[in-house]
């Protein structure tokens, strides 16, 4: 699809509406048809109209691989039942005793499922401050398979040079994955700075509207796509129909949402980089954070996630976290209303004791797209309590 982009020469939030998106050919509706059969009638053995079973393949499913591959400007789209599966069929492009190179910041989800699931049967695997590229060469191990990153990783928001982080992968003959979860195709597109592999938990900002678990892959080379189409089948992680067109509604919108979202996100880092109870704002667009170069070299915005620390530690933490009326007490993120969480007990628990421990003072925000007046004085009066 990033082939239509380039001949048409359409913008992202064209795309959004209208790639894989044509008038139904029966009836002419607008909105591509939900399509639950779960097989296909073929006219002679092994003759089809292109598909067959739909954990092979479903229309509605292809609407939407074709609209979100599209806007990452990949000629290949994949989906999955949730973010996850979409991680562990990554997993499986790699050989027995290939390391994965994982970013010292990630989802504490994704460090689950490489350091409890994936690490037992022989898929080693070792943090890294991937914001360090001298240290990355000089400590690259030498069975490194695969590298991992976020960017803006989650909960801290660090962001990476993907570019340059490519670049020593490939020469080393690793391949990269980059999770665009938090940025979005809207305002950052790894394929076009080298990734291999572009991973989305469609549950976040795809969908954008907390109705709906999914996950996405989008790969520009026919190679890959085959293998990961391969075990995308044989594993069957695939979601239903409802849930593809779910995502494809939630995304035609997504260029809006996320001006909005960073919008937002502005007036709240605003609030707390002059409040005397915070002890560090987290936001990419802020000069001294980690990553803020690379952010302003890659990325068209800097996003709806801020993360803070405060200075009462743990309790005054999770005191701010239980202490709003807008923000609700949550976990995930990406949707129209406002979330608050305490990361170490709650997204990131998993990580305790580990490389990728977070600070117990941490709190994560994803700012919606409410009015921004409402959503500063409710945190503003939850910091005072706080």
């Amino acid at each position: 699809m990033g082939e239509e982009q380039e001949q048409l020469g359409w913008a992202f939030e064209t795309l959004a509406i209208h790639a894989g998106q044509e008038p139904d050919a029966a009836s002419g509706a607008v909105v591509p048809p939900i399509s639950l059969s779960t097989t296909f009638a073929q006219s002679e053995v092994g003759v089809h109209k292109g598909y067959e079973y739909s954990r092979s393949g479903n229309p509605t499913r292809t609407a939407m691989e074709s609209q979100i591959a599209s806007l990452e400007a990949a000629r290949h789209g994949l989906a999955f039942a949730s973010g996850l599966a979409a991680e562990d069929n990554v997993m499986r492009l790699l050989k027995q005793g290939q390391r994965v190179l994982l970013g010292n910041d990630a989802y504490g989800g994704t460090f689950r499922l490489i350091s409890k699931v994936w690490s037992p049967l022989g898929f080693p695997w070792t943090a890294i401050d991937l914001s360090d590229l001298d240290q990355v060469v000089a400590n690259w191990p030498e069975d490194t398979g695969l590298v991992w990153l976020e960017s803006p990783t989650n909960p801290l928001l660090t962001c990476f040079d993907i570019e340059a982080i490519a670049e020593i992968a490939h020469a080393r003959g690793a391949l990269v994955v980059v999770d665009n979860t938090f940025a979005t195709p809207y305002l950052q597109q790894p394929i076009t700075l080298g990734a291999d592999i572009t991973l989305h938990s469609a549950t976040k900002y795809l969908g954008g509207h907390s109705d709906v678990v999914g996950g996405f892959l989008a790969v520009d080379t026919d190679e890959l796509a085959e293998r990961l189409r391969f075990t995308q089948n044989a594993a069957g992680a695939v979601p239903s129909p409802f849930d593809c067109y779910l995502v494809l509604r939630g995304v035609k919108t997504l260029g809006i949402r996320m001006d909005r979202h960073c919008q937002n996100a502005r007036a709240i880092v605003d609030l707390l980089a002059a409040h005397p109870t915070i002890e560090r704002v987290l936001y990419p667009q802020l000069p001294d954070h980690p990553g803020h170069a690379a952010a302003a070299k890659q990325m068209r915005d800097y996003g709806g996630m801020v993360s803070f620390t405060v200075k009462g530690g743990e309790a005054a933490a999770r005191r701010i976290a239980a202490g709003t009326e807008l923000f609700t007490l949550a976990e995930s993120l990406g949707a129209v209303e406002s979330l608050i969480e305490h990361p170490g007990a709650m997204t990131h628990a998993a990580a305790a004791g580990s490389p990728l421990e977070v600070p117990n003072n941490l709190v994560r925000l994803s700012v919606g797209i409410e009015h921004s007046s409402d959503l500063v004085a409710d945190l503003a009066q939850a910091l005072e309590r706080g």
